[in-house]
């Protein structure tokens, strides 16, 4: 029988006091050997030390269960390895390789390794928890035992992304347990340079969840801590902060000297690191011997050492790599040619306005998918959206599935993230486009880079619903699809039918790549309307509409806009000017080809949308059309768009901001 210690919150074997040190050994040494490559020139790459840290990281992985997930972050070495990461692979990813876990694509600040219990690694402080919740979601909602872990920095307790995500964990009861590891030091500045607060863990009963500080340079006191928390969240109870309070041995990154750093204060937690006297504690109590401890170390150092010198020698990723895993199946910002163009099916319709049809394509395919959840503020009944475009959705399927959030943007879009990574598909609503600004972190560096931080393993597929407003002033008006566009790995959609976004919706909802899909408050109730097929169907992603078949002049557009396009070719009729109306539906990825098609028949282009013209959408299409029908074009291509000011509020003046057909007929009659 193995011998207890006796540590004052629990009573350990040796077995397991042992392995504690196994682990806190594995992630000192593994730390040594990055820090000695830095040192003498072997390798050359950003890191951020972990030493004096090892028993936070040894505590809260063994009080995990193998398939709980962690999400944790750049300064992740020691989370990551005292969870059982490959080190090969891991080692390969830090340093840049093709053996990298993500070829080398992610580095330090995208590890990704699930069946090793690593759900995510963020470079971004603060974002982790966001994620976590997500993971932690999907865990609840399949009634697993799950857990998840999510380990971040002291200083991140200054950004608003963790409150957002322990309010949100706390009112849905997730089994998340939040692990703050103090290390004195956000980045440079000691704690008492950006808080009054003097334990972090108070914060905790601020969001009615349990809150404990221990020290984290004690391995044991870690692991009881942790172990609480995680059976609290096991057994449905929700979430924990746990604070480990300790003393960052090395500086904020490597090479930096901790000049902010009191030189004695420095000194002294140097001559009594937590490794070393875990180690003396060990074999003073008879746990185990000095012998026996030294050949543990040998045999992680060599394990550690044979892993980083096979990283080392690897090969970096061919060229080839850099513009692989950006989409599924390696796809680019522009669509492939279309073979064979769908088309809307014939056959018994009903007359559907904008709201209707995609409050019915979401019915059906949560009927059809246990794994599509909605997530949005007041989606729910008996609110059901501001727009009840979710109305009686909850109702049907539960509460569960459609899921009022707390008004906290950054929250949704992370907690559908999450939920992605861990298999689920979720539909998040942002209500107004000019809201992606709150959430454009998690949109941005999160969501869109998944699948290539991950190399090509993993993607997000969630759909992010946002409305373009009108006569709502300057902050719920605006359209931003330039911003998504601009940003590589997520897919923007903009339907301008009922009919069209039926089958667009349906195209997002089968996607495993992020999905923008923007909705026009002006053809809510008006342009949109009109016969929508009553059986269900997909339009693909990719696939421009000609809404108009013409030859002298074409007008490219998209959204609400395509219906001044279609006024503007209407009243052009009459002057005998035949125009050809092509709608993009889809901006991410561009039909680029059945622009210029269209163009090359005319001869003549103008582009036209809602959002500032000013390096606006409209800016690349005119230079990629350019381009390629450079002496074909008989005169330059027409923007038509939104001025270069916020959308006003008085009617007048935002009758002058947005383009109308009026504006596209002159400049029409300009190209001709």
């Amino acid at each position: 029988m193995a011998t207890p210690v006796d540590v004052g919150y629990q009573t350990l074997s040796s077995d397991r006091a042992v392995e504690l040190y196994r682990l806190m050994s594995k992630v000192h040494h593994a730390d040594q050997r990055v820090r000695k490559g830095l040192s003498s020139g072997e390798i050359a790459m950003s890191y951020w030390p972990v030493d004096g840290q090892e028993a936070m990281s040894a505590g809260a992985a063994l009080a995990l269960a193998d398939d709980d997930q962690i999400v944790t972050t750049y300064r992740g070495l020691g989370d990551v390895v005292a969870k059982g990461i490959d080190l090969a692979g891991y080692f390969g990813e830090i340093l840049g390789r093709s053996t990298g876990l993500s070829k080398g694509k992610a580095g330090a600040m995208g590890i990704y390794d699930p069946d090793h219990g690593i759900a995510w690694t963020t470079g971004i402080v603060g974002a982790g928890p966001l994620i976590a919740n997500g993971v932690a979601l999907a865990a609840s909602m399949r009634r697993s035992d799950q857990v998840v872990l999510v380990s971040f920095g002291d200083g991140a307790t200054s950004i608003g992304y963790v409150h957002e995500a322990m309010n949100m964990a706390a009112l849905w009861r997730l089994p998340v347990v939040f692990f703050c590891q103090n290390n004195a030091w956000a980045e440079c500045t000691p704690i008492a340079g950006y808080t009054r607060t003097e334990r972090l863990s108070d914060r905790a009963a601020g969001y009615g969840m349990p809150g404990a500080s221990v020290d984290g340079t004690d391995p044991e006191l870690v692991y009881s801590a942790v172990t609480s928390a995680v059976e609290r969240a096991r057994s449905g109870g929700g979430p924990s902060f746990v604070e480990a309070v300790g003393y960052r041995l090395q500086g904020h990154y490597f090479g930096d000297q901790m000049p902010y750093a009191d030189p004695d204060e420095l000194a002294a937690r140097r001559a009594n690191p937590p490794f070393d006297n875990y180690r003396r504690r060990l074999i003073e109590h008879g746990v185990a011997s000095e012998a026996e401890l030294d050949q543990l170390d040998a045999e992680l150092i060599s394990e550690i050492d044979t892993a980083f010198t096979a990283a080392r020698e690897a090969e970096p990723p061919s060229l080839d790599e850099l513009t692989r895993d950006v989409f599924a199946h390696n796809g680019i910002e522009l669509a492939s040619a279309v073979t064979e163009r769908a088309a809307i099916p014939s056959g018994e319709t009903e007359n559907l306005g904008l709201v209707q049809a995609i409050h019915r394509t979401l019915d059906r395919a949560m009927a059809a998918d246990d794994s599509i959840i909605l997530l949005g503020e007041d989606i729910a009944d008996p609110a059901g959206g501001m727009f009840k475009i979710t109305a009686g959705l909850s109702t049907k399927y539960g509460a569960e599935r459609v899921r009022d959030t707390p008004i906290a943007e950054s929250s949704i879009i992370g907690a559908a993230l999450g939920a992605s990574l861990a298999g689920m598909r979720p539909v998040a609503e942002l209500m107004f486009v000019d809201f992606l600004g709150v959430a454009m972190d998690q949109i941005a560096n999160h969501a869109a880079k998944i699948r290539y931080m991950s190399g090509g393993r993993k993607g997000a597929p969630m759909i992010i619903r946002a409305m373009v407003g009108t006569a709502a002033g300057p902050q719920h008006s605006q359209a931003f699809e330039a911003w998504a566009m601009h940003t590589p790995g997520i897919k923007v959609v903009w339907p301008s039918t009922a009919a069209d976004a039926v089958g667009l919706l349906n195209a997002c909802l089968a996607e495993d790549d992020p999905c923008l899909f923007i909705e026009s408050m002006k053809l809510f109730y008006g342009g949109g309307k009109g016969p929508v097929p009553t059986a269900d169907y997909l339009i693909p992603l990719g696939q421009a509409d000609v809404k108009r078949l013409g030859t002298d002049v074409t007008i490219c557009s998209y959204g609400s806009t395509v219906h001044a396009a279609l006024g503007a070719a209407k009243q052009l009729e009459s002057e005998s000017v035949s125009v050809e109306v092509v709608d993009l539906r889809t901006l991410v990825p561009l039909d680029l080809a059945t622009v210029v098609d269209s163009a090359r028949k005319t001869r003549r282009l103008i582009v036209a949308h809602e959002s500032v013209g000013f390096c606006g959408p409209g800016a690349e299409i005119a230079a990629a059309v350019g381009t390629e029908l450079f002496g074909v074009l008989t005169s330059p291509i027409q923007r038509v768009a939104g001025t270069y000011t916020p959308v006003p509020r008085a009617a007048t003046l935002e009758a002058g901001c947005r383009p109308d057909a009026a504006r596209i007929v002159d400049a029409v009659r300009r190209v001709l």
